[in-house]
């Protein structure tokens, strides 16, 4: 008889449970509405974008950039993509100028250095058990990643918007860590092919000039399963779920009403 899971939970969340656990569970648990700012909308259009030019390159379709950047705008204008407009300095014309350069230039210039083999690829469900009957079953899609083939072998290439994506013309790697060791063990349960070559975080910076740079993360799986000597991610989050304990962390970078739902009763932010 197939185990019934206590939890069904996205792949793509997986990192904001250990940002701060508190906020995971207001919007992941409680379902606590999040509304994001046109920044944030922005990025979801580029993504959408982009994903639609990388597919055409491993289908061998023929998708242009601006056939790409069609379809940025229309993700951006649509009237289902709910933003607050008052969280941004942003004017939906120059969100939308901004994202066709930046869109343009990982076309032309980025994507054709990559052997993409998979984008945004649907994974099989791994249940994690947790202890005293708690199953959590990761799910869905490896969002906004792409599986590439290198000389090294398999690696998971996940792209990152955002105003500080890149800095110092290097992708920010700090904090992904978590999400990409998911992505990595996913694969490998999947498709029983295992990652061989480090993970790659492609940053599209979203504010000022049009940059895009790459930084790279090692042995991201052990972070979740940890080795010998230490635990991994995996373990410390059994014991949230297996407690209902989800810790606040005040000091998070989403730490305030722009990101968190729950920050206007929240008693750990502080400050107030």
């Amino acid at each position: 008889m197939e185990t019934q899971p206590s939890l069904k939970i996205r792949a793509s969340s997986w990192a904001g449970l250990f940002d701060c656990a508190y906020r995971w569970e207001g919007i992941h648990i409680l379902k606590m509405k999040n509304t994001v700012g046109l920044r944030a909308a922005l990025g979801t259009a580029i993504h959408a974008g982009s994903a639609i030019y990388d597919q055409a390159r491993i289908t061998g379709d023929t998708v242009t950039a601006n056939d790409a950047a069609g379809v940025l705008v229309d993700k951006l204008r649509d009237p289902e993509n709910e933003f607050d407009p008052t969280k941004d300095d942003l004017t939906m014309q120059e969100a939308e100028i901004a994202g066709i350069s930046l869109l343009t230039k990982y076309c032309n210039e980025v994507s054709p250095k990559y052997n993409f083999i998979a984008v945004e690829m649907e994974t099989k469900p791994l249940d994690i058990d947790c202890g005293n009957g708690t199953v959590i079953r990761l799910t869905g899609t490896m969002d906004r990643a792409r599986i590439r083939k290198s000389t090294m072998g398999v690696g998971i290439a996940d792209l990152k918007s955002g105003a500080s994506s890149v800095q110092k013309g290097v992708a920010v790697t700090k904090g992904h860590g978590a999400q990409i060791g998911t992505y990595e063990l996913l694969y490998e349960h999947t498709t029983g092919e295992a990652i061989t070559a480090d993970a790659e975080i492609i940053g599209l910076k979203t504010k000022g000039k049009a940059e895009i740079a790459s930084g790279t993360i090692s042995n991201a799986k052990r972070i979740m399963i940890g080795d010998q000597d230490n635990p991994g991610l995996i373990e410390f989050a059994a014991d949230m779920f297996r407690s209902g304990r989800f810790y606040p962390n005040p000091k998070s970078m989403l730490c305030g009403e722009k990101y968190c739902p729950r920050f206007k009763s929240c008693t750990f932010k502080g400050g107030d």
